[in-house]
C-alpha cells in the first residue's frame, strides 16, 4: 500500500467523540517515548503528521487521521510512565480503555514496544489485558536502526520469549526504524491485506 492522502479528522477523548465518518480504524499505541510519533510520521511519509517530542506523555488525545479516504490512523496516548499527577494518568488510562474497549471500528492495534529493551511489566500487562479483551493486535518493534540486524533479531526473539510466557501464540510482529524507513512496507501491506477481508 502507498499512503497519497493523510489528513487529520479530530481528536477526541471518549468514543462518541470521534469523527462522525465511520471508517475502519488502525490504532498505535506503546509506552510513553517509544517513537509512536516518528514511526506514524514515517508510515504517511508526512513529517509532521503527528507531533513528536522527548517529553514522555505528550500526546492526550486519541487523534484520527483519514489516509487514502479508505481508513483511520489512530494515535492513542501511551500508557505507562507519564510526567502528570496521578489524577491526570488516571485519566488518561481512562481515555486509552473507553477507545480500546468501545471503539466499533477498531480493526486492529499496533502495540510498540522498543526494540532494544526487554519487554516490560507494563507492556506484558496491557498486552494481556488486550487477550483478555479479546482486542486484535500485532506488534511493531521501534528503533531497530539502533542496533545491527543480528542483535536486532535476537533482541526480538528474547522479547517474544517472554510474552510467550503468557501466549500460546503470538500475532504478527514488525521489525521498523522511523529513522530509514524499515517495516514501512511490511506494515502497509498488513493494513492492506486486512481492510482486503472487510
Amino acid at each position: 500500500m502507498k499512503i497519497t492522502d493523510a489528513r487529520f479528522a479530530g481528536s477526541s477523548t471518549r468514543v462518541s467523540q470521534r469523527p462522525a465518518r465511520a471508517l475502519p480504524e488502525f490504532a498505535f499505541i506503546g509506552r510513553s517515548n517509544v517513537g509512536k510519533s516518528s514511526l506514524i510520521n514515517m508510515l504517511t511519509g508526512r513529517k509532521g503528521l503527528a507531533k513528536t517530542s522527548s517529553t514522555p506523555g505528550k500526546t492526550q488525545l486519541v487523534n484520527h487521521f483519514v489516509i487514502n479516504d479508505r481508513w483511520y490512523l489512530v494515535d492513542l496516548p501511551g500508557y505507562g510512565y507519564a510526567r502528570l499527577p496521578q489524577k491526570e494518568r488516571e485519566e488518561l488510562q481512562n481515555v486509552i480503555s473507553d477507545y480500546v474497549l468501545n471503539s466499533p471500528d477498531l480493526v486492529c492495534l499496533f502495540v510498540l514496544i522498543d526494540s532494544r529493551h526487554d519487554v516490560q511489566k507494563v507492556d506484558r500487562d496491557f498486552i494481556a489485558r488486550l487477550g483478555e479483551e479479546g482486542v486484535p493486535f500485532a506488534l511493531i518493534f521501534t528503533k531497530g536502526d539502533k542496533m545491527g540486524p543480528v542483535a536486532l533479531r535476537e533482541q526480538m526473539e528474547r522479547s517474544k520469549g517472554i510474552l510467550l510466557e503468557d501466549w500460546e501464540e503470538l500475532p504478527p510482529s514488525f521489525a521498523t526504524s522511523s529513522l530509514k524507513g524499515q517495516g514501512k512496507e511490511e506494515v502497509l501491506d498488513y493494513v492492506e491485506s486486512i481492510l482486503k477481508t472487510l
